[in-house]
């Protein structure tokens, strides 16, 4: 039949029974980019977190219940009141009074029609001649809903679903909607109709339809919510997992998408109507299915899962409303599961929050939308609770090549030496960097390419924005909201921060009601000005649009560690009572997704120094991978952290020497690069010596001389200096660098040296002496 079973036996087509045939795979999107990923069909048996092709966690085979237990052989009392609905009458029915049960059937107090909430089947019953009613399943908001098998086929369960009350015309109105559209829609994950069957039992006046549809044999996910602690664990072999429940919530998006591609909503997704079988999940109940755009049928849903009622009265139901229920649902489920893992739990309580925002425009716009953030959450935590890293091109950013903060991760400039007094010990570059630096190393968001601007702009010079504007005064394809960010950026990167801000207000008026763009720009424009605070809230509207995105978490990782450094802690991303989150937290939480992000990685570095945990910078940066853009700088930064000092005035160690020179002996560099870097061992070397010398496990060499003493140290520190000089770009920059060459050698060398130099008839230096050892410095001719 159309419906895809057989009109015989009532089975869908057989599997193939070839040896090693795997089952066939449940018709799926491209896989780039996976907007709405969707687990495999034939899902392997999950060990140790397993994930499926599409990076979501695989959910626990879960057993189908025996019939008994699946279904009630006394139908449970009907509760609460419902509308009338005969010849659209708007009574309450079933209304219970002086706190009696309500009554199952009675008369419309509004128009005086008998009704009745009582089941017509009942077990032992047969329908359609060969449908035996086995029991109860459940009443929804139309009818009720039995468990059924088939006499002709042994061993074959349906489901039968009824009206609840013949005479209400809505009811019957909603049941043909729900027989056509379970009867055209082909999705994994949803309910399949076999087909429609009608029967009149003892007492009826007229024939009553149901609708029969496959069975699920499994749980609802209201039932995972409500059961014990102790039942969940036994059905499902463990706890809800927080992966499990971002499974759950993608299938569910991608069956209520595949909803909305047909013009259709759900409108009344809940627990309840989510049933979780083997290792998949099936939604169930489409009685409440409208078309997009209705306002005239009779709205059902379940309270507490759409919007207010004001807003469905004044706006009905849209795409957002359905996601609105789909959040809801998630947020009634997440108490059961185990929490998210640090900085996740944050992300999943934003992504909530913007789903069933009060203000529509600031909610989710498409399914798709939303399972992509939710997706990238799930990413998130499993990343910070130790699972192998899942790194992924983002789809709203383009990568940045800066390096936010690569100061320890290049060699020291020459300035290094002659813009500070030799009194003076230098430290590592462990302060934040300046807001004004970090507004031009965070990426960009990607160009809208429904823009028509956008390809215009790919390719122009950023450095001239004026002569765009002039342009774009007499192109009419240029009057778009990308062509105004772009031009924002433009007059950023000349540090023009009044026509930066003029582009943004004329950005936002050219773009439509909610574009998180907006407030990304706003806050790089804050940061060019130096002001952290502002920037850091522009960056938190970001982050609750985009809860899975790493870029906020960069940004406001950089806003939260600057203000941490300069003692004005920021107020971060939470609400009234939430803690402030910590830059590290946010670092982390962006590496761990992905070890390559260099900015992330070199921001928490820099944190684990400044509080002096040296080994702790050590190991994150060398979690870079080889593949990354910033490998070659994390490699030399470790080197520079090995022997720099740190500013509580805490130096190397003799262990720190040995691995500093190890590592430096295998990085490829440039020979002026070479020659900086080890005239900073040499000098830190110089001034962290004990007075006792470094003992046993001094590196002796060629890089901190062939022995441990003063003035082999000295010598090596002499001869980097002098080769430094070579490097310098003007007589006075040599001249200082020559000064504090000679500044290192101890007396009588060191002062009269410098003397002769000062005078112009400077000749070899003497070696300096040390308890009779002498060390020659390399010898050059002076001018």
């Amino acid at each position: 039949m159309v419906t895809g079973f057989c009109d015989t036996c009532h089975r869908r087509p057989a599997a193939p029974r070839g040896r090693g045939a795997p089952e066939a795979p449940a018709p799926r999107r491209p896989r780039q980019p996976p907007h709405h990923p969707q687990p495999s069909r034939a899902a392997p048996a999950p060990a140790g977190g397993a994930l499926d092709r599409d990076g979501l966690p695989v959910l626990p085979r879960l057993d189908p219940p025996g019939v008994s237990e699946a279904a009630d052989t006394t139908a449970r009392r009907h509760t609460g009141g419902r509308r009338c609905g005969v010849d659209n009458c708007v009574g309450t029915i079933g209304v219970s009074y002086d706190q009696d049960p309500a009554p199952d059937r009675g008369f419309c107090p509004q128009c005086g029609t008998e009704y009745s909430f009582r089941p017509k089947l009942r077990p032992g019953d047969l329908v359609g001649g060969h449908y035996e009613v086995l029991g109860y399943l459940a009443v929804g908001g139309h009818g009720w809903i039995y468990l059924a098998g088939d006499t002709r086929v042994p061993g074959l369960h349906v489901v039968l679903k009824g009206l609840i009350n013949n005479g209400d015309a809505a009811a019957r109105r909603a049941a043909v909607e729900e027989r056509r559209s379970l009867t055209t829609l082909h999705h994994p994950d949803i309910v399949r109709i076999i087909t429609h069957v009608w029967h009149r039992g003892p007492g009826d006046r007229e024939d009553t339809g149901y609708i029969v549809m496959e069975y699920v044999g499994g749980r609802s996910l209201a039932w995972l919510r409500d059961a014990s602690a102790g039942e969940v664990a036994r059905v499902l072999g463990g706890p809800l997992e927080f992966g499990h429940l971002v499974t759950y919530g993608c299938m569910i998006i991608g069956a209520l998408e595949y909803l909305h591609d047909q013009g259709l909503l759900y409108c009344d997704m809940k627990p309840e109507n989510v049933i979780h079988y083997g290792r998949r999940i099936k939604v169930i109940d489409l009685g409440a299915v409208r078309r997009l755009g209705d306002r005239t049928s009779t709205l059902t849903y379940t309270h507490g899962y759409p919007p207010d009622r004001k807003e469905l009265d004044e706006r009905g139901f849209h795409v957002d409303s359905d996601l609105f229920t789909v959040a809801r649902t998630l947020s009634s489920l997440a108490a059961r599961a185990t929490p998210p893992v640090g900085l996740a739990a944050r992300s999943f309580d934003v992504l909530i929050r913007r789903a069933t925002h009060p203000d529509p425009g600031a909610r989710f716009g498409s399914a798709a939308e939303m399972s992509r953030q939710l997706w990238e959450v799930l990413r998130e935590h499993l990343a910070l609770s130790g699972h192998e890293a899942y790194p992924e091109r983002s789809t709203r950013f383009e990568p940045s090549a800066v390096l936010l903060g690569a100061d320890l991760g290049t060699a020291p400039e020459l300035g290094h030496w002659t813009r500070r007094p030799p009194s003076r010990l230098p430290e590592l570059p462990v302060a934040a960097p300046e807001p004004r630096r970090a507004a031009a190393a965070l990426p960009v968001p990607l160009p809208d390419p429904a823009d028509e601007a956008a390809a215009l702009l790919d390719g122009l010079a950023a450095d001239t924005p004026d002569r765009i504007v002039d342009r774009a005064r007499s192109d009419p394809r240029l009057a778009t909201a990308e062509a105004a960010l772009w031009l924002c950026r433009a007059y950023l990167s000349v540090e023009r921060t009044d026509q930066a801000a003029w582009w943004v207000r004329t950005a936002r008026e050219r773009s439509r009601d909610y574009d998180w763009r907006i407030f990304w720009h706003r806050g790089l424009v804050h940061l060019t000005r130096g002001e952290v605070r502002a920037a850091e809230g522009e960056f938190t509207a970001v982050y609750h649009a985009l809860p899975g995105e790493w870029a906020p978490k960069l940004a406001l990782g950089y806003c939260a560690e600057f203000q941490e450094d300069t003692g004005t802690p920021g107020t971060g991303p939470g609400g009234p009572g939430q803690r402030v989150v910590t830059a590290a937290e946010y670092y982390e939480a962006v590496r761990r997704r992905d070890p390559a992000q260099g900015s992330a990685v070199f921001g928490l570095a820099r944190i684990h120094l400044r509080r002096g945990e040296r080994s702790r910078a050590r190991a994150v940066l060398d979690e870079v991978p080889m593949t990354a853009r910033h490998y070659d700088a994390a490699r030399l930064a470790t080197v520079r952290l090995l022997v720099g000092r740190l500013p509580d005035g805490s130096g190397p160690g003799a262990a720190e020497l040995t691995e500093a020179d190890r590592r430096l002996e295998g990085l490829t560099l440039a020979e002026g690069t070479r020659r900086r870097l080890v005239t900073e061992l040499r000098e830190q070397a110089v001034a962290a010596r004990p007075p006792a010398g470094w003992g046993a496990d001094f590196p002796a060499g060629d890089r901190f001389g062939p022995e441990d003493t003063p003035a082999a140290l000295a010598a090596g520190l002499f001869r980097s200096l002098r080769e430094l000089a070579d490097q310098a770009g003007s007589a006075a920059e040599r001249g200082a660098l020559l000064d504090r060459a000679y500044a290192v050698l101890p007396e009588p060398w060191g002062p009269r040296r410098r003397r002769r130099a000062a005078r112009g008839r400077d000749g070899p230096a003497p070696a300096p002496a040390d308890r009779g050892t002498r060390a020659a410095p390399e010898e050059h001719d002076d001018p």
